[in-house]
Protein backbone atom coordinates (compact mmCIF):
# COMPACT_ATOMS: atom_id res chain seq x y z
CA UNK A 1 0.00 0.00 0.00
CA UNK A 2 1.80 2.85 -1.24
CA UNK A 3 2.25 6.15 1.81
CA UNK A 4 -0.30 8.95 0.41
CA UNK A 5 0.72 11.08 3.43
CA UNK A 6 2.85 13.70 1.99
CA UNK A 7 2.23 15.06 -2.01
CA UNK A 8 4.07 13.96 -4.75
CA UNK A 9 5.95 17.13 -6.07
CA UNK A 10 8.63 16.71 -9.19
CA UNK A 11 12.13 17.18 -8.55
CA UNK A 12 12.22 20.37 -11.01
CA UNK A 13 9.32 21.91 -9.19
CA UNK A 14 9.85 24.64 -6.47
CA UNK A 15 7.41 25.16 -3.39
CA UNK A 16 5.24 28.24 -3.78
CA UNK A 17 7.60 29.52 -0.89
CA UNK A 18 10.68 29.18 -2.30
CA UNK A 19 9.21 30.63 -6.24
CA UNK A 20 8.48 33.78 -3.80
CA UNK A 21 11.51 33.57 -2.38
CA UNK A 22 13.19 34.03 -5.54
CA UNK A 23 11.15 36.65 -7.19
CA UNK A 24 11.86 38.64 -4.35
CA UNK A 25 15.37 38.10 -4.18
CA UNK A 26 15.19 39.57 -8.04
CA UNK A 27 12.94 42.49 -7.74
CA UNK A 28 15.29 43.18 -4.66
CA UNK A 29 18.42 42.76 -6.67
CA UNK A 30 16.94 44.60 -9.72
CA UNK A 31 16.01 47.61 -7.57
CA UNK A 32 19.24 48.05 -5.85
CA UNK A 33 21.15 47.43 -8.95
CA UNK A 34 19.08 49.17 -11.62
CA UNK A 35 15.80 51.25 -10.73
CA UNK A 36 17.66 52.65 -7.91
CA UNK A 37 20.35 54.33 -9.59
CA UNK A 38 18.24 55.53 -12.39
CA UNK A 39 15.86 57.34 -9.76
CA UNK A 40 18.85 58.64 -8.16
CA UNK A 41 20.24 60.03 -11.77
CA UNK A 42 17.07 62.00 -12.92
CA UNK A 43 16.45 63.16 -9.19
CA UNK A 44 19.63 65.04 -9.44
CA UNK A 45 19.44 66.13 -13.06
CA UNK A 46 15.90 67.92 -11.83
CA UNK A 47 16.98 68.96 -8.23
CA UNK A 48 17.08 72.43 -9.26
CA UNK A 49 14.51 71.81 -11.62
CA UNK A 50 13.71 71.68 -15.49
CA UNK A 51 14.89 74.50 -16.25
CA UNK A 52 18.38 74.53 -14.89
CA UNK A 53 18.98 70.75 -16.39
CA UNK A 54 18.00 72.08 -19.94
CA UNK A 55 19.79 75.09 -19.43
CA UNK A 56 23.40 72.89 -18.47
CA UNK A 57 22.36 70.94 -21.47
CA UNK A 58 22.18 74.14 -23.73
CA UNK A 59 25.63 75.53 -23.32
CA UNK A 60 28.50 74.82 -25.93
CA UNK A 61 30.43 72.39 -23.98
CA UNK A 62 27.55 70.02 -23.28
CA UNK A 63 25.94 70.54 -26.95
CA UNK A 64 29.15 69.79 -28.36
CA UNK A 65 30.04 66.31 -26.30
CA UNK A 66 26.21 65.30 -27.84
CA UNK A 67 26.86 66.37 -30.99
CA UNK A 68 30.38 64.22 -31.02
CA UNK A 69 28.39 61.21 -29.60
CA UNK A 70 26.01 61.46 -32.01
CA UNK A 71 28.62 61.82 -34.58
CA UNK A 72 30.99 59.00 -33.46
CA UNK A 73 27.65 56.11 -33.30
CA UNK A 74 26.66 57.56 -36.88
CA UNK A 75 30.01 56.53 -38.20
CA UNK A 76 31.16 53.38 -35.67
CA UNK A 77 27.73 51.37 -36.11
CA UNK A 78 27.09 51.42 -40.20
CA UNK A 79 30.89 50.24 -40.29
CA UNK A 80 30.82 47.79 -37.91
CA UNK A 81 27.73 46.37 -39.43
CA UNK A 82 29.07 46.20 -43.11
CA UNK A 83 32.61 44.74 -41.04
CA UNK A 84 30.02 42.35 -39.26
CA UNK A 85 28.05 41.21 -42.35
CA UNK A 86 31.16 40.83 -44.13
CA UNK A 87 32.79 38.78 -41.46
CA UNK A 88 29.72 36.65 -40.80
CA UNK A 89 29.74 35.68 -43.81
CA UNK A 90 33.33 34.69 -44.44
CA UNK A 91 33.13 32.31 -41.95
CA UNK A 92 29.75 30.72 -42.61
CA UNK A 93 29.67 30.40 -46.02
CA UNK A 94 33.68 29.49 -46.42
CA UNK A 95 35.39 26.57 -45.12
CA UNK A 96 38.95 27.39 -44.30
CA UNK A 97 41.98 26.87 -41.82
CA UNK A 98 41.95 28.97 -38.95
CA UNK A 99 38.43 29.91 -39.00
CA UNK A 100 38.33 28.95 -35.28
CA UNK A 101 40.90 31.27 -34.68
CA UNK A 102 39.19 33.72 -36.54
CA UNK A 103 36.00 33.81 -34.33
CA UNK A 104 38.24 34.25 -31.22
CA UNK A 105 39.69 37.24 -32.97
CA UNK A 106 36.33 38.75 -33.36
CA UNK A 107 35.42 37.95 -29.68
CA UNK A 108 38.96 39.73 -28.82
CA UNK A 109 37.58 42.96 -27.81
CA UNK A 110 35.03 41.08 -24.98
CA UNK A 111 38.06 39.83 -23.14
CA UNK A 112 40.74 43.21 -24.13
CA UNK A 113 40.02 45.73 -21.69
CA UNK A 114 39.13 49.32 -23.47
CA UNK A 115 41.76 51.03 -21.64
CA UNK A 116 44.27 48.72 -22.88
CA UNK A 117 42.57 49.43 -26.27
CA UNK A 118 43.35 53.22 -26.23
CA UNK A 119 46.67 52.90 -25.25
CA UNK A 120 47.49 50.39 -28.38
CA UNK A 121 45.75 53.21 -30.67
CA UNK A 122 47.87 55.90 -28.81
CA UNK A 123 50.78 53.82 -29.57
CA UNK A 124 50.23 53.00 -33.07
CA UNK A 125 48.61 56.30 -34.44
CA UNK A 126 50.11 59.09 -31.52
CA UNK A 127 52.81 61.55 -32.56
CA UNK A 128 55.30 59.87 -31.48
CA UNK A 129 54.88 56.86 -33.21
CA UNK A 130 56.23 56.19 -37.42
CA UNK A 131 52.30 56.53 -38.87
CA UNK A 132 51.03 58.70 -36.31
CA UNK A 133 54.13 61.23 -36.66
CA UNK A 134 53.49 60.91 -40.87
CA UNK A 135 50.00 61.61 -40.44
CA UNK A 136 50.04 64.82 -37.97
CA UNK A 137 53.03 66.25 -40.06
CA UNK A 138 50.53 65.80 -42.71
CA UNK A 139 47.64 67.31 -41.21
CA UNK A 140 45.75 64.41 -40.43
CA UNK A 141 46.20 63.50 -36.89
CA UNK A 142 44.69 60.31 -35.65
CA UNK A 143 44.85 60.69 -31.77
CA UNK A 144 43.29 63.33 -29.80
CA UNK A 145 41.05 63.59 -32.82
CA UNK A 146 37.49 62.56 -34.16
CA UNK A 147 39.47 59.53 -35.90
CA UNK A 148 41.05 57.89 -32.77
CA UNK A 149 37.63 58.60 -31.07
CA UNK A 150 35.65 56.59 -33.74
CA UNK A 151 38.69 53.74 -33.93
CA UNK A 152 38.38 52.67 -30.28
CA UNK A 153 34.66 53.07 -30.37
CA UNK A 154 34.53 50.31 -33.21
CA UNK A 155 37.21 48.16 -32.15
CA UNK A 156 34.91 48.10 -28.55
CA UNK A 157 31.61 47.57 -30.32
CA UNK A 158 32.75 45.48 -33.47
CA UNK A 159 31.80 41.71 -31.95
CA UNK A 160 28.14 42.42 -31.66
CA UNK A 161 26.85 42.44 -35.24
CA UNK A 162 28.97 39.78 -36.23
CA UNK A 163 28.00 37.31 -33.17
CA UNK A 164 24.49 38.11 -33.34
CA UNK A 165 24.62 37.05 -37.32
CA UNK A 166 26.70 34.13 -37.37
CA UNK A 167 25.02 31.61 -35.65
CA UNK A 168 21.92 32.56 -37.63
CA UNK A 169 23.68 32.60 -41.07
CA UNK A 170 24.88 28.91 -39.48
CA UNK A 171 21.24 27.58 -38.51
CA UNK A 172 20.38 29.12 -42.28
CA UNK A 173 22.99 27.26 -44.46
CA UNK A 174 23.88 27.61 -47.51
CA UNK A 175 21.42 25.80 -49.67
CA UNK A 176 19.25 28.63 -50.78
CA UNK A 177 21.99 31.18 -51.76
CA UNK A 178 23.35 27.69 -53.47
CA UNK A 179 20.16 27.47 -55.23
CA UNK A 180 20.08 31.13 -56.31
CA UNK A 181 23.45 30.92 -57.71
CA UNK A 182 22.34 27.81 -60.08
CA UNK A 183 19.44 29.72 -61.22
CA UNK A 184 22.55 32.30 -62.56
CA UNK A 185 22.27 35.09 -60.02
CA UNK A 186 24.98 36.81 -58.83
CA UNK A 187 27.14 37.24 -55.81
CA UNK A 188 25.47 40.76 -55.39
CA UNK A 189 21.67 39.51 -56.32
CA UNK A 190 22.24 36.65 -54.31
CA UNK A 191 22.81 38.86 -50.81
CA UNK A 192 20.26 41.56 -51.42
CA UNK A 193 17.96 39.01 -52.40
CA UNK A 194 18.13 36.08 -50.13
CA UNK A 195 21.53 36.60 -47.35
CA UNK A 196 20.17 39.72 -46.50
CA UNK A 197 15.94 39.08 -46.21
CA UNK A 198 16.92 36.56 -43.91
CA UNK A 199 19.12 37.88 -41.52
CA UNK A 200 18.04 41.34 -41.16
CA UNK A 201 15.98 41.06 -37.97
CA UNK A 202 19.17 39.34 -36.06
CA UNK A 203 21.06 42.63 -37.88
CA UNK A 204 18.82 44.86 -36.53
CA UNK A 205 19.45 43.55 -32.98
CA UNK A 206 22.93 43.57 -33.26
CA UNK A 207 22.81 47.25 -34.46
CA UNK A 208 20.94 48.20 -31.57
CA UNK A 209 23.57 46.38 -29.38
CA UNK A 210 26.19 47.98 -31.17
CA UNK A 211 24.33 51.54 -30.96
CA UNK A 212 24.24 51.48 -27.48
CA UNK A 213 27.44 50.49 -26.17
CA UNK A 214 29.38 52.80 -28.53
CA UNK A 215 26.91 55.74 -27.07
CA UNK A 216 28.37 55.09 -23.62
CA UNK A 217 31.76 53.47 -24.40
CA UNK A 218 34.14 55.75 -21.79
CA UNK A 219 37.35 53.87 -21.24
CA UNK A 220 38.89 53.74 -24.86
CA UNK A 221 37.45 56.81 -25.52
CA UNK A 222 39.18 58.32 -22.18
CA UNK A 223 42.82 57.34 -23.32
CA UNK A 224 42.60 58.38 -27.29
CA UNK A 225 40.48 61.56 -26.71
CA UNK A 226 42.37 63.44 -24.76
CA UNK A 227 39.26 65.05 -22.43
CA UNK A 228 39.53 68.35 -24.75
CA UNK A 229 36.61 70.29 -23.49
CA UNK A 230 34.37 70.98 -25.72
CA UNK A 231 36.56 69.38 -28.58
CA UNK A 232 37.19 65.92 -28.08
CA UNK A 233 34.75 65.04 -24.69
CA UNK A 234 32.38 62.71 -25.73
CA UNK A 235 28.92 62.60 -23.39
CA UNK A 236 30.02 60.03 -21.31
CA UNK A 237 33.74 62.38 -20.72
CA UNK A 238 31.60 65.31 -20.13
CA UNK A 239 29.81 63.82 -17.48
CA UNK A 240 32.86 62.63 -15.63
CA UNK A 241 34.48 66.19 -15.67
CA UNK A 242 31.54 67.83 -14.58
CA UNK A 243 31.04 65.92 -11.31
CA UNK A 244 34.23 66.21 -10.28
CA UNK A 245 33.71 69.89 -11.00
CA UNK A 246 30.92 69.51 -8.35
CA UNK A 247 28.63 70.53 -10.96
CA UNK A 248 26.09 68.30 -10.26
CA UNK A 249 22.94 69.32 -11.66
CA UNK A 250 24.89 69.78 -15.21
CA UNK A 251 26.44 65.97 -14.46
CA UNK A 252 23.33 64.24 -13.67
CA UNK A 253 21.30 66.22 -16.62
CA UNK A 254 23.94 64.78 -18.98
CA UNK A 255 23.43 61.07 -17.46
CA UNK A 256 20.09 61.57 -17.86
CA UNK A 257 19.97 62.45 -21.57
CA UNK A 258 22.58 59.72 -22.28
CA UNK A 259 20.16 57.35 -19.91
CA UNK A 260 17.34 58.21 -21.51
CA UNK A 261 18.97 57.29 -25.46
CA UNK A 262 20.06 53.65 -23.85
CA UNK A 263 16.42 53.16 -22.63
CA UNK A 264 15.04 54.04 -25.87
CA UNK A 265 17.72 51.33 -27.32
CA UNK A 266 16.58 48.92 -24.91
CA UNK A 267 13.01 49.58 -25.73
CA UNK A 268 13.66 49.35 -29.30
CA UNK A 269 15.28 46.20 -28.66
CA UNK A 270 12.61 44.60 -26.63
CA UNK A 271 9.93 45.25 -29.50
CA UNK A 272 12.45 43.78 -32.04
CA UNK A 273 12.23 40.79 -29.17
CA UNK A 274 8.49 40.72 -29.30
CA UNK A 275 7.73 40.94 -33.06
CA UNK A 276 10.18 38.93 -34.11
CA UNK A 277 11.12 36.51 -31.89
CA UNK A 278 11.09 33.24 -33.89
CA UNK A 279 13.59 35.22 -36.25
CA UNK A 280 15.69 35.85 -33.09
CA UNK A 281 15.21 32.26 -31.67
CA UNK A 282 18.71 31.37 -33.82
CA UNK A 283 20.78 33.39 -31.81
CA UNK A 284 19.76 33.51 -28.41
CA UNK A 285 20.23 30.05 -28.31
CA UNK A 286 24.28 30.04 -29.02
Amino acid sequence: MSDTSFPFRPATEETPLTRRLLIGVAVLGLALLVFAPLAAVFTEALADGWAAALASLGNHDARSAIQLTLIITAIAVPMNAAFGIAAAWFITKFDFRGKAFLITLIDLPFSVSPVVAGLCIVLMFGANSLVGGWLVAHGFPIVFALPGIVLATMFVTFPFVARELIPVMIEQGRAEEEAALTLGAGGWRVFWTVTLPNIRWALLYGVLLCNARAMGEFGAVAVVSGKIRGQTATMPITIEMLYNEYLSVAAFSMAALLTALALLTLLLKTALERRHADALAASHRH
